[in-house]
């Protein structure tokens, strides 16, 4: 079984935790987020520390919740003292990506542009033509924009276009031969 939640988060400078019964809020410079602690978690504070326990060692519900508090509470403080992004390219001829407002204009290869509504709490940019920059304080909900963005277009692995995360190895495959 995983250790993780045998291990406490360690809460940088400008970080402020708040627990009201099972409600935990974090604060710092980028933003601030809650989250509903499980029944089955404790959660306790302690110089600069947050430990996460569960409360039936015995139960493998609890202690699995345990480990999945603490990475999330993890998540959090990180999210709101350095923040979260994920970098998309878009590879293939003509494909095009632009800010206009609260919209990202996409041109992937439709015979219509394709237009994302930018959701709250989420900041895209597009340093270049070619590259989408997704960040935000919210770990889950940048990764969910990065991956609806790249699946109106997934990369294809014939001759790589789409759209991908800028770390992805697309495997090719050979074209069929006569």
């Amino acid at each position: 079984m995983s250790r993780i939640a045998n291990s406490p988060v360690v809460l940088p400078k400008g970080v402020d935790v708040t627990l009201a019964g099972k409600s935990l809020t974090v604060k710092g410079a980028k933003g601030s987020l809650s989250l509903d602690v499980h029944p089955e978690v404790i959660l306790t504070s302690e110089d600069g520390k947050l430990l996460v326990k569960a409360t039936n060692l015995s139960n493998k519900f609890s202690h699995a919740m345990s480990g999945t508090t603490r990475a999330l509470v993890n998540n959090m403080v990180i999210g709101v003292s350095e923040g979260f992004s994920k970098k998309l390219q878009l590879v293939g001829v003509g494909y095009r990506a632009q800010m206009q407002g609260d919209l990202l204009n996409l041109t992937l290869g439709f015979s219509h542009p394709v237009q994302y509504a930018i959701p709250e709490g989420i900041k895209i940019e597009t340093p270049t033509q070619t590259e989408i920059l997704v960040s935000g304080i919210d770990k889950q909900r940048v990764g969910q924009v990065a991956a609806e963005i790249r699946a109106y277009r997934s990369p294809e692995p014939y001759k790589g276009k789409g759209v991908k995360y800028s770390n992805e190895i697309i495997r090719r495959k050979e074209a069929k031969k006569k």
